[in-house]
């Protein structure tokens, strides 16, 4: 039997411990830059009295940011991207589908319909609601969607069949969602809405047409305008679906940000408080996302 000398034996343990020491030297920092943009947000959330939910990608390393991530947060009109995300992806095996024509009367018509109310005469195709539903929030446009293609059950189902281990739940239509966090129907998770609209943005769920068409539709959004908008320098490109609730402080927003000469960063941010008289602070959402970018950027 072969028997390594001595001092060739000596230098591998050198090795091996220098290696062991490296890999600490860089695990350590990144461990703690985390613990401290958690320490940033943590802090945050006591200065606005309520619940902070977080989940970020950076696509450029896979880095990711989260907090309270895997949370419950009553969704509110964010629903809006898996909705609208369903319908382009049946659009794929139906040509015909966004062309469609749906009629509908005035009794139809629930608050926040700045675009289905002006076509109550001549209707809107699919593609149209889509787009309503998307950049201004149209809540009829969301509804008239969601009864065409099998109601809420059937959009919850949907969302299980992307992935099993997602948590959604949608039990009503607009503007009738549950706003209260300890109520379970009509909610989600930041890391389920970051995970899906990074699957419909970048993926390969959607048609490449399809997807841009998705992201043209949520950087022409005219409702986000004070959240991760307002987090982001000037000049950077955002696309972005928000969620707002009535009592309960909830403002959500979730996004796709483009740094110049960078990769997207995908960002869920959702907020609510205990209190149904508790009014929402859109600032919370834009700080937070200044906290993500700031995160993101020393990381690299």
């Amino acid at each position: 039997m072969n028997i390594m000398p001595v001092k060739k034996l000596i230098l591998w343990i050198i090795i091996i411990l220098s290696f062991s020491i490296n890999i600490s030297a860089y695990a350590h920092p990144q461990s703690s830059h985390i613990s401290s943009l958690k320490m940033q947000l943590k802090k945050l959330e006591a200065t606005f009295g309520g619940h902070i939910g977080v989940y970020a990608v950076n696509t450029a390393n896979n880095q990711h940011i989260e907090y309270h991530a895997n949370k419950r947060f009553p969704m509110q009109s964010t629903f809006k991207l898996m909705l609208v995300a369903n319908v382009l992806h049946k659009g794929i095996k139906d040509p015909s589908l966004l062309q469609q024509k749906i009629n509908y009367s005035k009794q139809d018509i629930v608050f926040w319909s700045p675009v289905t109310k002006k076509h109550l005469k001549d209707g809107m195709t699919v593609q149209q609601l889509c787009a309503a539903t998307t950049t201004y929030s149209d809540n009829t446009a969301a509804n008239l969607l969601m009864k065409k293609f099998g109601g809420p059950k059937a959009l919850t189902a949907f969302v299980h069949s992307l992935d099993k281990s997602l948590v959604f739940r949608i039990n009503h239509y607009e503007v009738k969602l549950n706003s209260n966090p300890k109520n379970i129907q009509d909610t989600s998770t930041p890391a389920t809405m970051g995970k899906s609209l990074r699957l419909f943005a970048f993926g390969n769920f959607l048609s490449k047409s399809k997807r841009q068409q998705l992201l043209t539709w949520m950087r022409e959004a005219t409702t986000g305008s004070t959240r991760i908008r307002a987090g982001v320098p000037k000049g950077w490109l955002v696309a972005d679906k928000t969620g707002t609730g009535d009592g309960y402080g909830v403002a959500n927003d979730i996004g796709v940000i483009w740094p110049p000469n960078h990769k997207p960063i995908v960002v869920a941010i959702f907020t609510v408080k205990d209190k149904k008289n508790a009014v929402r602070n859109d600032k919370i959402v834009a700080a937070a996302t200044r906290i993500v970018i700031a995160g993101f950027a020393k990381s690299e």
